[in-house]
């Protein structure tokens, strides 16, 4: 990763009109039930979380000043209606300084008829959210850096960065500073509709800023809604810094899972 400076060059990306299918991806709040159908061997959502929305994911225990994590797809994503993601962010529905949304994020994901693409998402209190394509075609298999981080001396400002690049200019989120506890998470929304949609995602090297230092993220709130899964491969320190892993592997490193809908 470049570093939070204010001065790093901003990679060339693209804005597109795609807020309709990703707008409100920080809903990760008020569980109010979830319920399935099989189909095809795919989880179908006919009930979900307010909006739609159904996740497979973590929250951070402690509030920081960033969020970073290597994400992967395991499979190609199949979206019947509305979309699916795996991605890192702060904020969320309720979370500005006056109690309205306020969240940042960036991820992998995939709307109904297009292929798999990077982007970021920004939305500001009282704004409407901001969308920024970065990379389209991002295959089963190939891994990105991914991290939303506040800037070195300024509190309350933002950036993205994906692979070390700069894909925001820095952002200014009014009272953000301190405040919000990072996410890590895979998500999916069914556009309103009963949906049949599957993906899966890896997460490694997940970890949360604090300021001058990053250490692995360990969660405090697991979101697991309808018949999606969540699969540990190395967790957070126990005690004393010492990795407890599910899985030993060298090349798997903390903290680190899995993310996916059944089917």
């Amino acid at each position: 990763m470049g570093g939070a400076g204010g001065g790093a060059d901003v990679r060339r990306v693209r804005a597109r009109s795609l807020l309709a299918v990703l707008v409100g991806a920080l809903c990760a709040v008020a569980l109010v039930g979830a319920a399935t159908t099989a189909s095809a061997g795919r989880a179908c959502l006919s009930k979900t979380r307010a909006g739609g929305y159904a996740y497979a994911g973590h929250q951070a225990t402690h509030r920081g000043n960033g969020v970073r994590a290597t994400i992967t797809l395991t499979r190609v994503p199949t979206v019947d209606a509305g979309h699916v993601a795996g991605w890192v962010g702060v904020g969320g529905p309720g979370q500005g300084a006056n109690g309205g949304d306020a969240w940042i994020q960036a991820g992998i994901a995939s709307v109904h008829g297009t292929k798999p693409f990077l982007y970021a998402e920004i939305t500001r209190e009282g704004r409407k959210p901001k969308f920024v394509l970065v990379e389209e075609g991002v295959p089963v298999g190939r891994s990105h850096r991914l991290a939303v981080l506040e800037v070195s001396g300024r509190p309350g400002w933002w950036r993205v960065w994906i692979d070390g690049w700069a894909v925001t200019a820095p952002v200014h989120m009014r009272g953000s500073s301190g405040r919000w506890a990072p996410i890590a998470t895979a998500e999916s929304w069914n556009a309103g509709r009963p949906a049949c949609n599957a993906f899966g995602f890896r997460f490694e090297r997940v970890s949360v800023s604090y300021g001058r230092s990053w250490r692995p993220f360990v969660s405090a709130h697991r979101f697991l809604d309808a018949s999606h899964t969540l699969r540990d491969l190395a967790s957070a320190p126990a005690v004393a810094g010492v990795y407890r892993r599910a899985e030993p592997s060298a090349s798997i490193v903390p903290y680190a899972f899995v993310a996916s809908s059944a089917g």
